[in-house]
């Protein structure tokens, strides 16, 4: 490699690089810290309120409790760490109540999933969908139902976010995470970068 292709590699790399797109993320207006937070608690009170209409909500919680656990679930808060910050001193609120909050409103992480050898999951939502008895399903995989069982809630919220393709808990991700903004800058930092370099490039050849 002579040395004007490494410098033109040094370049591409300089101009596309992570600590690029850091930076421009640090710079750039529109970042989620710079959101409306009163807008936002809005939209999720209406996404929650939309999604209570329709699937009957009975985890005892208001519009506020359910953002509470939104929040929760894409901070990496476990059901508990969000019980705690929920319950006061007139109220009672417990990991299983979060976690029925949760699957109403169908955020379900890998860990819910998470079965119990011989059981698969997808055979356990195979059977949800297909309204099959859940015994029969157990007799299959020589365990007992109530351990079929289990897994019932998290399938029954992964089938009904499915029917919906996904909208309530893509809307409820885009609002409280910044990963749509970070997926934005670091795109726009690699075609600045590629444009700049291109015309360095450019500039080095007609020279």
């Amino acid at each position: 490699m002579d040395e004007k292709t490494e410098a033109l590699r040094d370049l591409f790399v300089d101009a596309t690089g992570a600590e690029t797109v850091t930076e421009r993320q640090a710079e750039s207006p529109g970042s989620l810290t710079d959101r409306d937070e009163d807008a936002v608690a809005a939209r999720v009170d209406e996404l929650v309120s939309t999604m209570r209409e329709r699937y009957a909500f009975d985890a005892g919680l208001d519009n506020a409790g359910y953002r509470r656990v939104a929040v929760g679930f894409f901070d990496d808060e476990d059901d508990a760490t969000i019980a705690a910050a929920l319950a006061d001193g007139s109220t009672s609120i417990d990991a299983d109540v979060v976690r029925e909050a949760r699957f109403d409103l169908h955020l379900v992480d890998e860990d819910d999933r998470d079965t119990p050898a011989p059981v698969e999951y997808a055979a356990v939502k195979r059977a949800v969908a297909a309204d099959r008895p859940l015994t029969e399903l157990a007799a299959t995989l020589s365990v007992d139902a109530e351990t079929v069982e289990a897994y019932v809630p998290v399938a029954q919220a992964d089938l009904a976010s499915t029917r919906v393709n996904d909208r309530f808990r893509d809307e409820l991700r885009a609002l409280l995470t910044d990963a749509d903004l970070e997926g934005s800058h670091a795109a726009a930092a690699r075609e600045d970068g590629l444009r700049e370099a291109t015309e360095d490039i450019e500039t080095d050849v007609s020279l």
